[in-house]
This record gives structure tokens, C-alpha cells and sequence, in this order.
């Protein structure tokens, strides 16, 4: 999955992000990186190794509807939602390679707007060109993010910030773990591409809370 300003369980090639109602917002606050290889096969994440809860409540927490799709303006990003779960090895599934235009909402994680991490991935390219977070790594503080819920719904959240990590040295409790707000995880690959395994060698992880 490569990303001005311009970015499970441990993560593997090619991923993540979300939406909101308005389609083709091509803004032109950053410019279009260069292009990296297109890996050959986006492969599986591996999975949290931890549980993705949200931390002990006093009161019973607001109920909210699934996210059915992911805006993400500045970058131009305007995408379905698919469901994600677990394979049978225990890694995060990922978006078909077939379709790598459309993100992915991990189903063990919060819907977005409920209180924890809520997480979204996507691949960064293919074969065939750049996958709907190719530009992920380009989001800054305080870029906007929406999620549009089944209900008709929208959240919106705000970049707090990006940043790239080595795919050994994935912070699984720093993405995964329990928080005491609304927040949310979009991940995708990056970083530098090993020619010989056809994989990047690291994930982009932008990080969301959302806005008040």
C-alpha cells in the first residue's frame, strides 16, 4: 500500500481509510507523489496480539451504526466500506487484491464514533495502479476524515498524527489498544519496496479523534 506536507496484530503490503458524503474532492493542497512500484501481491496483516477493546465505562456507551463509507477530501479519497474479520491463522483479512479501490472496516474494532480505536485499512497499490490509500502518507494535524454509518449518519474526525513503522516494529497497543474517546486508525503500506519479495517494507498509520 506509498503516500507536503504529504504517510496488524502487525500489518502486511497493501492497505486503509474513510468517507463521507461528498464524491471527487480532488484538492490540490498537496501535489501527486511519485509513483513506487506496484507490489505484485498485497498480501494478508497480521493480526493484533492483543484485544481491541475500549477501556472500562461508568455509563453505558452511545449506540451507533456500522460505517458504510470513508471521504477523506484532502487526498480525494471516496470509498465503500467493506466488513473485515479475522483469516483462520489469525491475521487481519484485507481488502480483495481484485478490488484494492475500496477500504476495509475491521469488525472487531469500535464503529467509528464509539468510544476506542476504530480501524480501517486499505492497500496502497497493485499491479494495476494506486489502491485507495496511495496517498495516505500525505494527511497531516489536522486534516479532516468522515465516516458515513448506516443510518445516514456521519462522523467526523481530525488528524492528529502520521506516522511510518517498520512492519517488525509495528506499536500494536499504540493502534490497537484501549482509548477513552472516539478515535480511529487508517492503515495502509509504505516506506521503502523490497523488489525481491514484491512487499513494502513498512505500514503508514494515520492517526484520528473525533471532532467535538
Amino acid at each position: 500500500m506509498s503516500f507536503r506536507r504529504p504517510a496488524a496484530i502487525i500489518f502486511a503490503a497493501g492497505l486503509v481509510v474513510i468517507v463521507a458524503g461528498t464524491v471527487g474532492l480532488l484538492l490540490t493542497r498537496h501535489s501527486t507523489p511519485a509513483m513506487r512500484p506496484v507490489a505484485a501481491g498485497v498480501g494478508a496483516l497480521p493480526a493484533p496480539t492483543g484485544p481491541i477493546v475500549a477501556p472500562p465505562q461508568s455509563a453505558a456507551p452511545r449506540p451507533v451504526a456500522a460505517p458504510v463509507s470513508l471521504t477523506i477530501p484532502l487526498i480525494g479519497v471516496t470509498t465503500r466500506l467493506i466488513k473485515l474479520g479475522l483469516t483462520s491463522d489469525g491475521s487481519l483479512q484485507v481488502p480483495p487484491t481484485t478490488d484494492t479501490a475500496v477500504a476495509g472496516w475491521y469488525t472487531g474494532s469500535p464503529r467509528p464514533g464509539a468510544t476506542g480505536s476504530a480501524i480501517i485499512v486499505g492497500h496502497i497499490d497493485s499491479v494495476n495502479g494506486p489502491g485507495v490509500f496511495f496517498r495516505l502518507s500525505e494527511l497531516r494535524k489536522g486534516d479532516q476524515v468522515y465516516v458515513r454509518r448506516a443510518d445516514g449518519t456521519f462522523v467526523k474526525f481530525l488528524v492528529t498524527t502520521v506516522q511510518q513503522y517498520l512492519k517488525d516494529q509495528f506499536p500494536t497497543q499504540a493502534v490497537y489498544g484501549p482509548t477513552p474517546d472516539a478515535e480511529l486508525r487508517l492503515i495502509t503500506c509504505g516506506g521503502a519496496f523490497d523488489s525481491v519479495t514484491r512487499h513494502y517494507l513498512s505500514n503508514i498509520v494515520v492517526y484520528a479523534t473525533e471532532a467535538s
